[in-house]
């Protein structure tokens, strides 16, 4: 699904980014409820929210500029009790790279049942998108923060074991 935001993000490159799992619900620009996989996409206006419904209760990540959070975005977490996995990745791309890769994954998303795809004004590059996957009890997103003022694109990717 590809929307059209009103809301200029509140984050401007990939160093603003904060990670943090647990938090309550933030306000949301846009919901993809996913509910029959207990799952909800948020798109927030600093970047992306999801929550996952599991067997011990909600399981929120947040990755986005948080107030009163220090800026970190790590690597990688893991909790192999909790079957929880987050990776990220930034990537420098000069603009037409930007708009390659952005335009690529409009493409591929924008009527995808399972995806959410923001755009805010400034430009069609300035997106955030995420993507929803599952296979058994895994579920799983990617997510795309596209910064084209200063080249940069975040990409994570979870999987949650929910048993």
């Amino acid at each position: 699904m590809l929307v059209t935001l009103a809301t200029p993000y509140a984050d401007t490159t990939a160093t603003d980014l904060s990670f943090a799992l647990g938090l309550p619900e933030q306000p949301a620009l846009h919901v993809l409820d996913l509910a029959h996989l207990g799952l909800r996409l948020r798109l927030l206006g600093a970047s992306h929210q999801v929550v996952v419904d599991t067997p011990a209760g909600p399981l929120t990540e947040t990755v986005a500029c948080l107030p009163g959070r220090a800026p970190a975005l790590p690597a990688a977490v893991a909790d192999e009790a909790a079957g929880y996995s987050f990776t990220s990745r930034v990537h420098r791309l000069d603009r037409a790279g930007m708009s390659e890769r952005i335009g690529l994954l409009r493409g591929r998303l924008a009527d995808d049942p399972y995806a959410l795809v923001g755009v805010f004004p400034g430009g069609a590059d300035a997106v955030t998108a995420l993507h929803a996957f599952s296979a058994g009890p895994t579920l799983g997103w990617h997510t795309w923060h596209a910064y084209p003022q200063s080249g940069e694109l975040v990409e994570t990717e979870t999987v949650v074991t929910v048993r």
